[in-house]
């Protein structure tokens, strides 16, 4: 028998507290100082045997899909069921979807170097629930994975592993170019990872129907980042295993277009690399020439990423695709402007920014929109070359970023740019500390609606 979470709303949990287990549980939840300030929020129970009988936890309204995480971890082993029929909004089927969610992103672990000891409470669900969300957790699982795997397990090669391994499951014709053809066809990837005995490569993944519309996404896959020979400080390198945080959203997405059987022509492009410091680095003051013939003057090696994007997203342009989406850990400027839990959005369309943050808001996993402003163009030019991959100014590197990658979109194609932290600094309901996927749920609602959803077959 499972045992009964009530959920009330913080305002008017009076009414109904006695309704639920009469003078007893009234006197209890006084007791325990439910709803006091600096008190607790839950309430649980104990029958007359001292096993639980009931839990009690006061929400906020509207119910989103963190209103009841913190309990998949804090509550005692045993099997729960949500009861909602004392609030005064109706609970709709999306809704129990999305709390049930937020208790499993709480359950997550990263348990391939210490293993969990203890069991977890069980939340009771449909199985129409437990179809919606399993797609949505594995993918989510995967992104934090990857991203949370130090990098001496998490180099190029393990990363096209990873990649490969998802193609294997759902069926994805898998690619991957490296050594000779990587240096002449690629020279920014090239340059980026010469450095490091791990060789860089491009990761390529395709899926669908070839007569559907062609969407790429395109991960910043740096593996772990040094800054090359523009070094970073000992705490500037401390969480760079988290640098191919882009490359590890977008598989994650990947997962969960392909789960869907999303009606598209799915093409994954990941530039993965090590920028790293030996004899083979490239330099400040190096001149690059881009696949896409650009000539690019190194301002500085620690701007490594928006490089080996550039050659990728050139190499997406030559398929004409109807959308192209990047995802990185691109600058700590966009950190600065909206802080680590929200990724800086830059597109070549307002009507989609309006669109990607009216979703974001809707599912808790918000993007803000950042205007890719010419204003700072010449900010990125060089005097010697066709364009620097630094600014000259210290203001405004989100955009200046942006601004180089656009440089290699063709105009006419639909481009998404997420600059995100991909790590939660500290733990919150269903957010644990460490590596997250930022921006995930968001870009596959607004590519549902763009493309509308098949059932999973």
């Amino acid at each position: 028998m499972s045992i009964p979470i009530y959920l009330l709303e913080r305002n008017d949990w009076h009414t109904h507290v006695e309704a639920i287990g009469g003078a007893p549980l009234l006197q209890w939840a006084s007791m325990c100082g439910l709803g006091e300030k600096h008190r607790s929020s839950t309430l649980i129970y104990p029958d007359a045997e001292g096993n639980i009988a009931l839990v009690i936890l006061l929400c906020d309204t509207p119910l989103n899909l963190w209103s009841c995480a913190n309990l998949a971890t804090d509550l005692p082993q045993g099997t729960y069921r949500l009861v909602c029929k004392y609030l005064s909004e109706i609970i709709e089927e999306d809704v129990k979807c999305e709390l049930a969610l937020g208790w499993k992103l709480q359950q997550y672990h990263f348990g391939r170097y210490k293993a969990r000891t203890y069991a977890l409470p069980e939340l009771e669900m449909s199985d129409c629930i437990k179809q919606h969300i399993t797609p949505f957790v594995q993918a989510i699982t995967t992104a934090r994975d990857l991203i949370n795997t130090p990098p001496a397990d998490m180099g190029p090669e393990e990363l096209a592993d990873a990649a490969h391994t998802i193609a294997k499951t759902y069926h994805a014709k898998y690619h991957c170019i490296e050594g000779k053809k990587i240096a002449s066809d690629y020279p920014a990837i090239h340059a980026v990872g010469k450095g490091s005995p791990r060789a860089p490569r491009l990761i390529e993944l395709r899926w669908g129907q070839k007569t559907a519309p062609l969407v790429t996404l395109i991960g910043k896959g740096v593996c772990f980042d040094t800054g090359g020979l523009d070094i970073k400080s000992a705490s500037g390198m401390l969480l760079m295993k988290k640098d191919m945080g882009g490359a590890a959203v977008v598989l994650g997405l990947a997962k969960l277009i392909m789960a869907h059987g999303m009606p598209i022509q799915l093409r994954v492009l990941i530039p993965a690399v090590e920028n790293s410091v030996d004899g083979e680095s490239f330099r400040p003051s190096d001149i690059i020439r881009m696949r896409k013939g650009i000539s690019i003057e190194i301002g500085n090696t620690d701007a490594e990423g928006r490089l080996i994007l550039a050659d990728a997203i050139t190499d997406a342009c030559e398929e004409h695709p109807e959308l192209i989406i990047d995802c990185a850990t691109l600058t700590g400027a966009a950190r600065v402007a909206l802080g680590t839990d929200i990724p800086a959005l830059f597109t070549n369309n307002d009507t989609i920014a309006q669109e990607l943050m009216r979703i974001g808001k809707e599912h808790h996993d918000m993007v803000w929109h950042l205007p890719l402003y010419e204003g700072y163009a010449d900010q990125i030019s060089s005097p010697i070359a066709d364009g620097n991959n630094v600014s000259t100014s210290a203001f405004g590197g989100a955009i200046t970023a942006a601004l180089f990658l656009k440089q290699f979109v063709t105009p006419t194609i639909d481009w998404v740019h997420l600059d995100m932290m991909a790590w939660n600094v500290k733990a919150r309901a269903g957010r644990p500390l460490g590596g997250e996927a930022m921006g995930l749920r968001t870009l596959f609602y607004w590519l549902q609606q763009r493309y509308p959803h098949r059932p999973i077959a």
